[in-house]
């Protein structure tokens, strides 16, 4: 079973009709989101300026394919030339049952941008007031009949609703507007089985798609029938069925918790490698931060920043999901790791949450929390609030936190300054521009933990290497070279205090 299930995945079909003018409009024509509201910048690398692995894939990931003609007899050469591929033509739809207009809106917006990355084209986007969403049909039955007026004069082939539906909803919706209909649960596993490319992460999202799908199977006719066993295999289910009684249904679904099965096992040898790294980095103490925030903050384009990592940056929600370490060094020469870890989103689906808990995990380890804002953003609070929600989650609440305010150089001053009002310990930068990258480096060295044991010790001048050893990983406040070798002060770790202990004062 591949990652991209047929159920609800925003498929790219080949348009076979389009001459050369066309697939160079479509190219070239943006579609503008449904509101305003625009990212702060495309903080894009150039692969010819920068050829770093990051900028590999990012010119992979855009770049056009070269398909084949589905005719049998080639009439024209230019059937097997390059094409573009027709994006899905979707219409939004949001219920808004608390907050202001202009939070419903912000969510409409971000609903845009998520169809948008998965691969679509948004032509429509409405939104109604209501106490709870309709039981039956999410909109209503007045509102249904609308949508399909809408999606019948728009040519729509997909209406994604801003919420995760029931499976009679989703029922109900796509037998009254006669297209298919998707909810922001599965828009956004489709957009992290596109971008995912680790095993691990591939595995991660397979795992998370199988349990959205496990609860909304659906089967017609002969599908509902009970199958036959055994002997009677070509009336029904045969060899491999539990035997007469079994529905279709009931075969699926059990396929699919045997798949389950199969994917917690491999996620479970996964986290033994993780934990094994982890626990090295532990037994030599080394302080790790991990890079947290919302998606498309800018997380990725501050780890290459401050660690030169070379990172995929592409100004897209959820452009990155594998998780990326890098070691590097306080200004001192302290040894620390830097993590870049997957974006978070207001109603993040329960489902990522805990098919990614090993990889969130590195997040709740963590010595330090570097919490990235998007400062252009219509809603930063909001993106706050949403993020420490999920840290909650996981059980990183706890963790310290230093709030990092990107896009300083999109962002309204007086928003900056509204939120530097609310986040004392925050510093605010431009990722792109390189502002107030060295005020943020400082305050995260400020905040690393220290080593808890001081040491005043005279090293002979053949023990060098305890000497390289207390700039990696302790913490030195005055050495003198003497006669007799060289005297350091200081503070270290217990393991490492131990092995000075020969050489004290």
């Amino acid at each position: 079973m591949t990652n991209h299930a047929p159920d609800f995945t925003l498929d790219a079909e080949l348009d076979e009709t389009a001459d050369w003018d066309d697939a160079d409009r479509l190219e070239s024509d943006d579609q503008a989101p449904v509101d305003d509201f625009v990212s702060g910048y495309a903080d894009q690398p150039d692969p010819e300026d920068d050829p770093t692995v990051g900028a590999m894939e990012l010119a992979e990931r855009h770049q056009l394919r070269r398909v084949a003609s589905l005719r049998t007899e080639l009439e024209d050469i230019t059937e097997v030339e390059y094409r573009q591929l027709r994006l899905e033509r979707v219409v939004l739809v949001g219920v808004w049952t608390d907050g202001t207009v202009e939070d419903a809106e912000n969510s409409m917006a971000e609903l845009a941008l998520l169809a948008e990355t998965a691969g679509s084209e948004v032509l429509e986007a409405i939104y109604q007031r209501r106490q709870t969403p309709d039981p039956a049909t999410y909109i209503g039955r007045g509102k249904v009949e609308g949508l399909a007026e809408i999606v019948a004069a728009t040519g729509a082939d997909t209406v994604i609703c801003d919420g995760e539906l029931a499976p009679s909803q989703l029922r109900n919706l796509e037998d009254r507007v006669k297209v298919k209909v998707v909810d922001r649960t599965a828009l956004i596993l489709d957009i992290f089985a596109q971008h995912a490319k680790s095993r691990e992460g591939q595995a991660q999202v397979e795992l998370a798609q199988l349990q959205y799908m496990k609860q909304r199977l659906r089967g017609w006719g002969g599908n509902l029938s009970r199958q036959a066993g055994g002997r009677v295999g070509a009336d029904g289910g045969g060899i491999g069925g539990r035997g007469p009684g079994e529905t279709k249904i009931e075969t699926d679904r059990r396929r699919i918790n045997d798949k389950i099965a199969k994917l917690r096992r491999e996620l479970k040898h996964m986290k033994g490698t993780r934990d094994t790294k982890r626990a090295d980095r532990n037994r030599h103490q080394i302080p790790s931060v991990a890079i947290a925030g919302y998606t498309n903050a800018g997380k990725s384009s501050l780890l290459n920043r401050l660690t030169g990592a070379g990172v995929l940056v592409e100004d897209a929600l959820f452009a990155t999901l594998d998780p990326t370490t890098r070691r590097t060094t306080t200004a001192d020469g302290r040894v620390y790791t830097m993590s870049d870890t997957v974006g978070f989103v207001r109603h993040l689906p329960h489902q990522l949450i805990e098919a990614f808990r090993s990889t969130l995990e590195e997040v709740a380890d963590s010595d330090l929390i570097v919490h990235v804002v998007d400062g252009s953003h219509p809603d930063p609070e909001g993106q706050l609030s949403a993020v420490r929600g999920v840290l909650a989650d996981i059980e990183a609440a706890d963790v310290p936190e230093i709030v990092v305010i990107n896009k300083a150089d999109a962002a309204d001053p007086l928003v900056l300054a509204r939120l530097r009002q609310h986040e004392p310990h925050s510093v605010v930068v431009s990722a792109r521009t390189g502002e107030g990258i060295e005020e943020a480096l400082a305050l995260i060295e400020a905040d690393l933990p220290r080593p808890g044991v001081e040491f005043d010790v005279l090293l002979p001048y053949e023990r060098g290497d305890l000497v390289n050893w207390l700039h990696q990983h302790g913490e030195i406040e005055e050495l003198e070279h003497t006669g007799e070798g060289t005297r350091v002060r200081g503070r270290a770790n217990a393991d490492l205090a131990n092995e000075l202990a020969a050489y004290a004062v």
